[in-house]
C-alpha cells in the first residue's frame, strides 16, 4: 500500500535526503586513484553521524557498511574494501541516511580519473534516463510509464536494463510501496498519488542486462562483466507534478561541473547552503 506524505513529513525527507546530497559532494573530492572504498565508507559513516543523522545502510538486513560501493561491473550492493581505485574506474555510491524518522537514499557513479568514451556515454545515458524517468513521475501516470521511459533511452543508446532490482516508495522506511522498476509498459501498474515519495534508480549496464551474486551475498555484477551505472533521486509528487529531494548540486559544485538537468524539477524558491 502506498503511503502518501503530508507536507511537514515531506520536508522533513528533504532533510534526510540532503544530508545524503551533502555526504556525496563531500566524497566527490576524495574520488580519485589510490583511495579505498573503505576510506570513503569511513569519511561518510562520521560526516553523516556530525550532521546529527545516523547511516540509513549499516546494519540493515545485516549490511556491514554505511555505503554501498560498487566499482566498474559491480551493479550495486558492493562491500567497502581495501583495494585501492585506480585510473579509469567507475564507482556507484549509494548512501543512505536516517533523520527525524525518515530516510533519504540516494546514488551517484563517478569517475575516477579519466574513463574511456563508450563508460563516459553509459553514465551519460543513464543519467538521462533517471531524468527522463522523473519527468514521468506525475499524477495520472503509472509506475509502468517510468519503467517503459526509462527502458527506452537506455535500450536505443544500446545498453541493458537490470530487472531484478528495483527503485521504490520511501519514507519512515527505506523499503515502500510502490517498487519502481526501471522497465516496463505504459499504463501498466499502480497508479500515482499526491504525496507519495519515491526513489527511482536505473541501474544500466554496457552489455547485457543479466546480473549474477558473488558468494558475499551483497555484491550483484554484470552477467558478461561488463561496466554498470546506478544513478538515484528521492522525488516527492507535490501538486501532481515530480520535486526533487535530493540534488547532486552538492557533487557539481565540489567537481566544477555547471548544470541545469534539475532545475524544472525544483520550487524556484530553492537555494543549497553548505
Amino acid at each position: 500500500m502506498i503511503i502518501p506524505k503530508s507536507r511537514e513529513e515531506i520536508e522533513l525527507m528533504r532533510e534526510s535526503a540532503l544530508i545524503v546530497s551533502k555526504t556525496l559532494g563531500m566524497l566527490a573530492s576524495e574520488v580519485k586513484p589510490g583511495v579505498t572504498t573503505l576510506h570513503l565508507d569511513k569519511l561518510a559513516e562520521e560526516f553523516i553521524r556530525d550532521h546529527g543523522a545516523e547511516p540509513g545502510f549499516l546494519g540493515m538486513y545485516d549490511f556491514p557498511n554505511s555505503l554501498c560501493m560498487s566499482p566498474n561491473a559491480q551493479v550495486v550492493h558492493g562491500i567497502p574494501n581495501d583495494t585501492p581505485l585506480i585510473e579509469g574506474d567507475i564507482i556507484s555510491i549509494d548512501c543512505g541516511a536516517l533523520k527525524n524518522g525518515f530516510y533519504g537514499d540516494h546514488a551517484y557513479t563517478f569517475s575516477v580519473g579519466k574513463i574511456d568514451s563508450e563508460t563516459e556515454k553509459l553514465l551519460q545515458v543513464t543519467k538521462e534516463s533517471l531524468y527522463i524517468g522523473i519527468r514521468e513521475f506525475k499524477m495520472g501516470n503509472r509506475v509502468g510509464d517510468v519503467g517503459y521511459a526509462i527502458q527506452q533511452h537506455a535500450e536505443k543508446n544500446g545498453f541493458g536494463v537490470v530487472r531484478e532490482l528495483v527503485g521504490h516508495g520511501l519514507g519512515q522506511k527505506m523499503h515502500e510501496d510502490p517498487e519502481m522498476p526501471n522497465y516496463g509498459k505504459r499504463g501498466r501498474g499502480k497508479k500515482f498519488i499526491e504525496g507519495m515519495v519515491v526513489a527511482i534508480e536505473p541501474m544500466i549496464n554496457a552489455g547485457t542486462h543479466r546480473i549474477k551474486q558473488l558468494k558475499d551475498g551483497w555484491t550483484i555484477l554484470t552477467a558478461d562483466n561488463k561496466p554498470s551505472a546506478h544513478f538515484e533521486h528521492d522525488v516527492a509528487l507535490i501538486d501532481g507534478k515530480p520535486e526533487l529531494l535530493s540534488t547532486f548540486h552538492y557533487i557539481y559544485e565540489a567537481l566544477g561541473i555547471a548544470s541545469n538537468e534539475e532545475d524544472e524539477f525544483r520550487a524556484q524558491s530553492t537555494s543549497f547552503n553548505d
